[in-house]
């Protein structure tokens, strides 16, 4: 590599010392001292600026809200239709066990009498599915609550 810069001329007196010094720097002045400062910016037009791009932010935020609710609402109508085929179609299965089992335990026992163990176990499946669900609900209710720090009855 050669060196294509030139060496700076040796000062000969003090102003050619200063104005080589001129020349350098500062960070903001690329070719030597600036001609003036930049002028200050009003306190106001600071302020506005801020309150503008606050502004701007609070806005954006509640776009992403909106959509966000958008999204989540989309969610949920598609799994509230999801899950009403699913329900159906367990309905469905579930008279198929019961017929299914009644048929089987009437030659043992007769009709009456597996006819109510069949019911006798749905209804304590019935029970235990109701539990759970009581369960999750106040769990729901939790999320949704306005005052989290309350431990009494939700509103």
């Amino acid at each position: 590599m050669s060196s294509a810069q030139a060496d700076p001329p040796a000062p000969s007196d003090g102003s050619a010392e200063q104005a080589a010094l001129d020349r350098v720097s500062h960070g903001y002045a690329p070719d030597g001292r600036a001609a003036s400062p930049p002028p200050p910016v009003p306190l106001e037009k600071i302020v506005e600026d801020v309150v503008d791009n606050v502004g701007a932010a609070v806005r954006a935020e509640l776009e992403l809200l909106e959509a966000r609710g958008q999204l989540a609402w989309h969610g949920v109508g598609w799994a509230s239709v999801w899950g009403i085929v699913a329900a159906g179609a367990l309905a469905v299965a579930m008279l198929a066990l019961a017929f299914g089992t009644i048929l089987i335990l009437s030659p043992e026992i007769g009709p009456f009498l597996a006819t109510l163990i069949v019911l006798a176990v749905l209804l304590v499946l019935a029970g235990f599915a109701a539990w759970r669900a009581k369960i999750n609900f106040g769990y729901i209710r939790s999320a949704f609550r306005s005052d989290l720090i309350n431990e009494g009855v939700d509103d």
